[in-house]
């Protein structure tokens, strides 16, 4: 129970990535306020959450509007107690545009969730974090900043303005007693990458093991992780085990690469 007693605020509650954080903080013993765009999934996550014992708020939130970042945060605090840990997880992917032929309206579609977004949810939570006294932010970024492709300039620059944020705020938040730390996964084996593998499987006229294959063969462990292992490392970051962690990224990727 590494975080008994601790509570969470999740961004980008969906399938995946925010759904496993969510339920590995529950399992460890944290209560989680949910926020995300769609209702639905919200309310089905916090009956998975309640279901392991521990309290869920969901709340429908839209990172890129201040005001609703702000009314999630106040309302997660005054009803469950105040607040412990933020993660960072809401995204947008981009248009896998080339730059010269790209809508640049699109790019700033994407920082405006990525950057902006964040930055408008921790402004909100931060208050909240320094009353605990041991505050955590935890910025889910992406491989893509270190093992950079065309067509994915957006993303790419979006997430390494997040990556620069991490450091910022983890010299400025020191001092409030908030530890600032990213994650940056490889590819995360879920829905979305095997339908992007069938997608090139198709296009090239060969398996899906195949493309699998190919990719895993990079990684040192030969796999791709999913999110509910990735999540493990947001445990550590948010735990007593990570106290005097700041300012750090961990690449999650069965090796795909090497940080440095």
């Amino acid at each position: 129970m590494l975080l008994e007693g601790k509570i969470a605020v999740v961004s980008g509650i969906g399938p995946g990535m925010g759904r496993d954080i969510s339920l590995a903080f529950a399992r460890e013993g944290a209560d989680v306020v949910l926020g995300g765009r769609t209702q639905a999934k919200l309310d089905a996550l916090a009956a998975e959450v309640e279901a392991l014992g521990r309290r869920a708020m969901p709340i429908a939130c839209d990172v890129t509007d201040a005001a609703s970042c702000a009314a999630l945060a106040d309302q997660g605090a005054a009803e469950l107690g105040g607040l412990d840990i933020l993660v960072n997880n809401a995204y947008e992917g981009g248009d896998a545009t080339a730059f010269m032929d790209a809508d640049l309206a699109n790019w700033q579609r994407t920082m405006d969730v990525n950057l902006w977004g964040t930055l408008h949810m921790t402004r909100a939570v931060v208050p909240h974090l320094e009353a605990s006294g041991d505050g955590r932010i935890i910025m889910i970024n992406s491989m893509s900043v270190q093992r950079i492709q065309p067509r994915w300039g957006a993303y790419v620059a979006s997430k390494g303005a997040l990556a620069s944020l991490t450091k910022t705020l983890a010299l400025e938040l020191g001092p409030k007693g908030i530890r600032v730390n990213g994650i940056h996964p490889g590819y995360i084996y879920g829905d979305s990458v095997e339908w992007y593998f069938n997608h090139q499987a198709e296009k090239r006229g060969i398996t899906f093991q195949e493309v699998y294959d190919e990719v895993a063969s990079q990684t040192c462990l030969g796999y791709l992780p999913p999110s509910s292992e990735i999540a493990g490392t947001a445990v550590f970051f948010a735990s007593p085990l990570a106290t005097p962690v700041t300012g750090q990224m961990i690449g999650v990727n069965a090796g795909h690469w090497f940080n440095g």
